[in-house]
Protein backbone atom coordinates (compact mmCIF):
# COMPACT_ATOMS: atom_id res chain seq x y z
CA UNK A 1 0.00 0.00 0.00
CA UNK A 2 1.26 3.41 -0.78
CA UNK A 3 0.68 6.83 0.89
CA UNK A 4 -2.11 7.12 -1.80
CA UNK A 5 -3.89 4.34 -0.61
CA UNK A 6 -4.15 5.18 2.43
CA UNK A 7 -7.77 5.22 3.59
CA UNK A 8 -9.07 8.88 4.54
CA UNK A 9 -10.67 7.43 8.16
CA UNK A 10 -6.72 5.84 8.72
CA UNK A 11 -5.22 8.96 7.46
CA UNK A 12 -7.48 11.44 9.95
CA UNK A 13 -7.48 8.88 12.64
CA UNK A 14 -3.39 8.91 12.76
CA UNK A 15 -3.72 13.10 12.59
CA UNK A 16 -6.22 13.43 15.45
CA UNK A 17 -3.77 11.32 17.29
CA UNK A 18 -0.45 12.85 16.32
CA UNK A 19 -2.15 16.66 16.92
CA UNK A 20 -3.60 15.61 20.77
CA UNK A 21 0.30 14.15 21.19
CA UNK A 22 1.49 17.27 20.38
CA UNK A 23 -0.60 19.38 22.55
CA UNK A 24 0.37 17.23 24.99
CA UNK A 25 3.57 18.14 24.32
CA UNK A 26 3.20 21.67 24.25
CA UNK A 27 1.11 22.10 27.06
CA UNK A 28 3.85 20.84 29.26
CA UNK A 29 6.61 23.15 27.44
CA UNK A 30 4.09 25.63 28.81
CA UNK A 31 3.76 24.25 32.04
CA UNK A 32 7.67 24.71 31.98
CA UNK A 33 8.06 28.74 30.96
CA UNK A 34 4.76 29.22 33.54
CA UNK A 35 5.52 27.43 36.79
CA UNK A 36 7.34 29.55 38.92
CA UNK A 37 10.06 27.06 40.85
CA UNK A 38 12.14 24.34 39.98
CA UNK A 39 10.61 21.69 42.03
CA UNK A 40 7.22 22.83 40.40
CA UNK A 41 8.58 22.89 36.75
CA UNK A 42 10.57 19.80 36.74
CA UNK A 43 6.78 17.68 36.75
CA UNK A 44 5.25 20.01 33.52
CA UNK A 45 7.35 18.66 30.43
CA UNK A 46 8.33 15.41 31.94
CA UNK A 47 4.59 14.78 31.80
CA UNK A 48 3.48 16.33 28.95
CA UNK A 49 6.86 14.76 26.91
CA UNK A 50 5.80 11.18 28.48
CA UNK A 51 1.69 11.46 27.22
CA UNK A 52 2.48 13.19 24.03
CA UNK A 53 5.34 11.15 23.32
CA UNK A 54 3.00 8.19 23.49
CA UNK A 55 0.56 8.92 21.58
CA UNK A 56 3.37 9.90 18.22
CA UNK A 57 4.45 6.32 19.04
CA UNK A 58 1.00 4.96 18.84
CA UNK A 59 0.39 7.03 15.53
CA UNK A 60 3.65 5.98 14.05
CA UNK A 61 2.91 2.43 14.61
CA UNK A 62 -0.43 2.28 13.03
CA UNK A 63 0.80 4.80 10.23
CA UNK A 64 3.79 2.14 9.28
CA UNK A 65 1.14 -0.95 9.95
CA UNK A 66 -1.38 0.33 7.30
CA UNK A 67 1.63 1.44 4.75
CA UNK A 68 3.11 -1.37 4.89
CA UNK A 69 0.14 -3.70 5.27
CA UNK A 70 1.67 -5.81 8.64
CA UNK A 71 1.45 -4.90 11.94
CA UNK A 72 4.91 -2.69 12.72
CA UNK A 73 6.15 -2.42 16.31
CA UNK A 74 9.91 -0.91 15.50
CA UNK A 75 8.48 2.37 16.64
CA UNK A 76 7.63 0.80 20.31
CA UNK A 77 11.28 0.61 20.67
CA UNK A 78 11.65 4.57 20.80
CA UNK A 79 8.53 4.71 23.08
CA UNK A 80 9.89 1.97 25.39
CA UNK A 81 13.43 3.98 25.34
CA UNK A 82 12.04 7.11 26.49
CA UNK A 83 9.50 5.95 28.89
CA UNK A 84 12.67 4.36 31.06
CA UNK A 85 14.78 7.30 30.81
CA UNK A 86 12.64 10.79 30.71
CA UNK A 87 11.52 9.12 34.88
CA UNK A 88 14.88 8.45 35.73
CA UNK A 89 15.65 11.90 34.20
CA UNK A 90 13.58 13.88 36.69
CA UNK A 91 14.45 11.80 39.91
CA UNK A 92 18.66 12.84 38.88
CA UNK A 93 17.70 16.96 38.51
CA UNK A 94 15.35 16.56 41.47
CA UNK A 95 17.76 15.07 43.87
CA UNK A 96 20.67 17.36 42.64
CA UNK A 97 18.64 19.86 43.19
CA UNK A 98 17.57 19.34 46.44
CA UNK A 99 21.24 18.90 47.37
CA UNK A 100 22.17 22.18 45.80
CA UNK A 101 19.71 23.95 47.60
CA UNK A 102 20.24 22.15 51.30
CA UNK A 103 24.34 22.58 50.72
CA UNK A 104 23.66 26.41 50.01
CA UNK A 105 21.34 26.85 53.00
CA UNK A 106 17.94 27.38 51.03
CA UNK A 107 15.47 27.72 53.25
CA UNK A 108 12.96 26.28 50.59
CA UNK A 109 14.71 23.39 49.97
CA UNK A 110 12.41 20.28 50.64
CA UNK A 111 13.26 18.92 54.11
CA UNK A 112 15.07 15.49 54.78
Amino acid sequence: MTLSDLPLWAAWTIVAVTVFGSLLALIGSVGLVVLKRFYERVHAPTLGATLGMALIVVASVMFSSMTEGHLVLRDLMIGVFLTVTTPVTLILLARAAVYRDRVEGDENAPPE
